[in-house]
């Protein structure tokens, strides 16, 4: 638990791999994860070889001011690339090309609403709904990386002398080299790991929407960068001022929302402890170690001047004009919160059911072809409420089952053999006393448990009776 008189300022960077046909400055195949071999996806451009230039590839231009205006941003009329300097191996050219103080969208916001479990109330399980608006800073440009691959070869002669012994390496593959890469960097406007989370969910979704990222963490072609201080409150209360402590540790490459969660818990904790002893912590960078549940020092924090950054020579600057920016906008199309609520309006959901049917647009889609289906028939009483018990309730698998089939199994169910009312309460009454741990889970809040408990009902009724109507009745009773 963290100590209430201390504050979490937090910011994140978010970098994601976009998914077009070809690299960032080049015309090799944007394919890092399914490639054959290392290095086969490569060219004079991507390897950094002397004499090469660079040219933009303009959907990956237009997919991230597509991004910004998702997230409310400005799209400056004028933006360019620069030169970020530094050595290391996975960096063939010695810089990347990035952007510094032209990104393509800046100055947007994200609307995040949760419930918040607080200190006060964590050992109670009980939540606060908590509704905070995220500054987003600049959403920009600029290629990735190769890939580092830490492995043990044979080698003919190895320190011990012994000729095929293992020798340990560090292996280049520069097959990701170049990739598009958008970075989405938040102001400090957090204040939990928590908070962090969904954040970081809402946008990976927004991502997903738009269709221009796969967004697969376990891949890595969305990273998580959170940025982490602790200041003092004044008096027991969050500071007015907008000053920020005077150092941050940045937590590299997590591949989780649930490792970005728990690595920002250790370091707020970590912060509060050196605080307290009259400690400042040291401006660093870390890296997450999941295994040990703790962070780890990896190097000193660079400062912007320590990249010396300079226009990118060999591309011109990027202007757009006002149709343009029209043109892109109009392929966002309706995102999770608009469809959210327009589920909740139109088809008379609740706000819980729209939330998992809008989880993925291909869900979303399914459900609404599903209600056109239904619409058609004569059944009438397979409603878009009935249609999305059964789709919340039963794993589907949307590539197998098309709409109209599972319309067909919710008009095949509906008519089933009936049951008469002193049978169905007997096997609910004999299930929740069979399963009393089932039973406190779906009253502290866990959905699932309910179905559990369905499942026991019907194993009991031999398939007798409508699910709508057991499921109803059974979240009665535990009321």
């Amino acid at each position: 638990m963290n100590d209430d008189t201390f504050e979490p300022i937090i910011g994140l960077e978010i970098h994601v791999e976009l998914k077009t046909a070809s690299k960032m400055f080049c015309g090799c195949k944007n394919d890092p994860f399914f490639a054959g071999a290392p290095n086969i996806y490569t060219c004079p451009v991507c390897l950094g070889l002397p004499g090469a230039l660079p040219v933009p590839n303009r959907r990956a231009v237009e997919w991230t001011v597509l991004l910004g205006l998702a997230l409310g941003c400005e799209i400056p009329e004028l933006s360019k690339f620069d030169r970020k300097n530094y050595f290391y191996p996975d960096l063939p050219k010695g810089y990347q090309i990035s952007q510094y103080d032209q990104p393509l969208a800046v100055n947007g916001r994200l609307e995040v609403n949760y419930q918040r479990t607080t200190n006060l109330s964590a050992q109670a399980g009980n939540k606060q709904p908590s509704e905070r608006t995220i500054r987003i800073r600049r959403v920009h440009l600029e290629e990735d990386t190769g890939k580092l691959l830490h492995a043990t070869v044979d080698s003919p002669t190895s320190p011990s002398g012994l000729r095929g012994a293992g020798k340990k390496v560090t292996l280049i593959d520069f097959n990701r080299s170049g990739v598009p890469l958008v970075e989405i960097v938040t102001e400090p406007d957090i204040r939990s790991a928590e908070e962090a989370k969904v954040f970081l969910k809402k946008l990976h979704q927004i991502i997903r929407y738009l269709d221009i990222s796969d967004a697969d963490m376990e891949k890595g072609s969305m990273r998580l960068e959170p940025n982490v201080s602790v200041r003092k409150k004044e008096n027991g209360k969050r500071k007015k001022t907008d000053a920020l402590p005077d150092y941050k540790v940045e937590v590299k490459n997590i591949n989780s929302f649930r490792f970005a969660e728990r690595a920002i818990d250790f370091e707020i904790r970590r912060h509060i402890g050196l605080l307290k002893q009259g400690e400042t912590p040291v401006q660093e960078t870390r890296g997450w170690n999941e295994g040990k549940g703790e962070t780890v020092s990896q190097r000193r924090k660079e400062e912007a001047d320590d990249y010396r950054y300079f226009p990118e020579p060999d591309i011109p600057p990027m202007r757009f004009t006002k149709n343009q920016i029209a043109q892109i906008k109009n392929q966002i199309g309706e995102l999770p919160d608009a469809k959210t609520e327009r589920f909740v309006t139109q088809y008379g959901l609740s706000g819980y059911d729209a939330n998992i049917l809008t989880e993925t647009r291909a869900l979303a889609g399914y459900f609404e072809e599903c209600v056109r289906v239904a619409q058609k028939t004569k059944e009438h009483d397979i409603t878009p409420k009935k249609i999305a018990n059964w789709m919340i309730n039963r794993q589907i698998d949307l590539d197998e089952v098309m709409p109209a089939a599972f319309v067909e199994r919710i008009v095949a169910a509906t008519h089933q053999v009936a049951i008469p009312e002193e049978e169905l309460d007997r096997a609910i009454a004999d299930t929740i006393a069979e399963n009393r741990k089932a039973v406190s889970d779906y009253r502290e809040g866990k959905e699932q448990a309910v179905m559990f408990l369905m499942g026991q009902i019907q194993r009991k009724l031999k398939g007798k009776g409508t699910p709508d109507a057991i499921l109803a009745k059974l979240k009665e009773v535990l009321r």
